[in-house]
């Protein structure tokens, strides 16, 4: 492993700085919060930055601030602290699931919010020293290679899957997204932050250079909402979904009044499913609404030689997640 410059910031005007003058020396540079995902793409390889800095130290992006309005999540709070959170497991109970369901409790207690939300795609090819479109290349190798993990939505020039549970439950809670960078401030919609491969095959986000997520906002939901988070996985801990769902359902009795459905591991961004949001709402939730809900999610999807399996597992979880936040 190469020697790094490590740089500790305590404010996240510091890190701006410091990522600032690392371009102005001509030094590739990183931000580092829990460093998790950072520190396996530097042993691959697929990380050649010469300067981390660190964020553990910069206080005001670890809050969790209620108000009337909406639920401020700093984006250097851990996914511990957010899975155990009474304000979010209260009212974004879909979050505090996402975050209790990634990895290890050992990497929960280090990982944050901003680094789950904005890591790399763990597609082995990339991760693997392939010159892939991700990796600045100019050729998937999952479309006539390996593609059991990979997209079965959205896919196209490249086939990963975002590997974050953490981004489909703010998405579907229609989170808002801060961002701070040399240009200062400005906050982005989900849709503007999560990028498709179509618009830049080499990234998942709409961040600049020398822009880092400081944190988001969730509108405050009313008391008649309700959410879960379920993740199928490959096996029983410390792996990334094979298919998520996030659900976001606000109800009056079984009625479902309003809906909001986003897929983990099945394509390159979080993937909302309007055709079932559009379906379930004026519905009452029922064992053969929620079926009828799954089946409708795959109706779009386009698996690959090997992914195949993804369409039953995500027909199966969303029709699970709908009766699970039936009344009662």
């Amino acid at each position: 492993m190469k020697t790094l410059t490590n740089i500790n910031a305590s404010t996240i005007r510091e890190a701006v700085q410091a990522a600032q003058q690392a371009r102005a020396a001509g030094q590739s540079f990183a931000f580092s919060g829990g460093g998790t995902d950072l520190l396996q793409q530097i042993k691959d390889g697929t990380d050649l930055s010469d300067v981390i800095i660190n964020l553990r130290n910069v206080e005001e992006a670890k809050s969790v601030v209620s108000s009337s309005a909406e639920v401020s999540i700093g984006g250097q709070v851990t996914l511990t602290e957010l899975a155990e959170n009474p304000l979010v497991i209260a009212g974004l109970t879909a979050i505090a699931q996402a975050a209790g369901s990634v990895g290890t409790p050992q990497i929960r207690n280090v990982g944050t919010l901003a680094g789950n939300v904005t890591q790399r795609p763990w597609c082995w090819y990339y991760r693997n020293g392939f010159n892939c479109f991700k990796a600045g290349g100019d050729r998937c190798y999952s479309v006539n290679g390996e593609n059991g993990q990979h997209a079965i939505y959205g896919g196209g020039p490249s086939y990963i899957v975002h590997p974050s549970d953490v981004a489909p439950a703010l998405v579907a809670f229609d989170a808002v997204f801060q961002v701070s960078g040399p240009d200062g401030e400005r906050e982005l919609s989900a849709e503007e932050f999560f990028v498709l491969p179509i618009t830049n095959p080499a990234r998942e986000n709409s961040l600049a250079a020398g822009e880092l997520l400081t944190g988001v906002r969730i509108p405050a939901v009313s008391a008649n909402t309700v959410s879960t988070y379920y993740k199928i996985m490959d096996r029983e801990a410390w792996t990334h979904a094979e298919v998520g769902v996030a659900s976001v359902i606000r109800r009056d009795g079984n009625q479902v009044q309003s809906a909001s459905i986003v897929l983990a591991g099945v394509a390159p961004i979080p993937w909302r499913v309007q055709a079932v949001e559009n379906f379930l709402t004026g519905k009452q939730i029922s064992e053969s609404v929620a079926r009828e809900a799954g089946e409708l999610a795959i109706a779009d999807a386009r698996p690959l030689a090997k992914n195949g399996h993804k369409l039953p597992m995500t027909s199966a979880a969303i029709e699970r997640a709908v009766l699970s936040l039936a009344a009662g």
